[in-house]
């Protein structure tokens, strides 16, 4: 990882943290806990802060971005679309040809397991997307 990129990563980490911080309720505590799982399912993910203020992680381009609502707390997968969602997680812009969300409510039990597989597998994509290019 070149300077500039570990200076940005490091700059959107505390951005993302700022923006868990600022929500102060169950919306900054959901994405501080999707986070988490997000660096669980890949140690080597990175954060990135686009659009004006959206979290986004990547590994190999973009897996997904994080952003917070009155009602929700979405997760836009990039390549969601081709993904194999088994658990049905994904249950927003579904009608997309390409991406796939995830809305999380209050209260709303997450399945960790299948979240993080779902993780594993968008980076799986980016991986095979890339590869294909060269």
């Amino acid at each position: 990882m070149t300077a500039k990129r570990a200076s940005n990563t490091t700059a959107a980490s505390k951005n993302i943290t700022k923006r868990i911080a600022e929500l102060g309720d169950w919306r900054g505590e959901m994405l501080a806990r999707l986070r988490q799982l997000i660096h669980d399912a890949d140690p080597e993910i990175e954060e990135e802060w686009k659009w004006r203020g959206t979290p986004v992680w990547a590994h190999d381009g973009g897996v997904c971005t994080g952003e917070s609502y009155k009602e929700v707390v979405k997760l836009t997968f990039f390549r969601g679309a081709a993904l194999d969602d088994p658990r049905k997680l994904f249950n927003s812009s579904l009608e997309g040809n390409t991406r796939r969300a995830i809305d999380f409510r209050e209260g709303e039990k997450l399945n960790e397991a299948a979240f993080k597989k779902l993780i594993r597998s968008a980076v799986a994509a980016n991986t095979a997307f890339r590869a294909a290019k060269k």
